[in-house]
């Protein structure tokens, strides 16, 4: 909220280009943000299905939890205004992969009643099938 104060402040004070550096830096606060969500949600995602595939069964819960994540991806990562999106299909790709650890740490916790470490975890799921699931999730919006 400040930002924009500021922002007003230095139209009505004529001073253009600091103005439009405060829009572009707004803008990069903005797209950090959804960035993170695509992240968070990413995590969320992964998690359950590295569950479902390790104990090769699912829930309810993990269901919802997995039709939840990929919604608030899609949302996320939707550019409402201009179309498109903030992330292409490569950097998504990218963010999945980046999450697997935290998710595979955070399986270990939760799979199996926390009987086995993220090792252990990562050798009953394969990494590549579970983030083209995810990919395909996110892309289709199929759950």
């Amino acid at each position: 909220m400040e930002e924009l104060l500021e922002l007003k402040e230095l139209l009505v004070g004529g001073n253009i280009f600091d103005a439009l550096m405060l829009v572009e830096e707004m803008t990069e606060m903005s797209k950090d943000d959804k960035l993170n969500k695509i992240f968070s949600f990413s995590i969320i995602l992964l998690l359950h299905l590295i569950k479902q595939s390790a104990e090769k069964r699912s829930t309810r819960s993990w269901e919802m939890s997995i039709a939840n994540s990929v919604k608030q991806i899609q949302r996320s990562n939707k550019r409402r205004k201009a179309g498109g999106s903030y992330l292409t299909q490569s950097e998504i790709r990218e963010t999945l992969e980046d999450a697997y650890e935290t998710s595979l740490n955070q399986a270990s916790l939760e799979a199996f009643e926390g009987r086995y470490e993220a090792v252990a975890i990562a050798a009953m799921v394969d990494r590549t099938v579970i983030i083209d699931q995810a990919i395909a999730l996110i892309s289709s919006g199929d759950v």
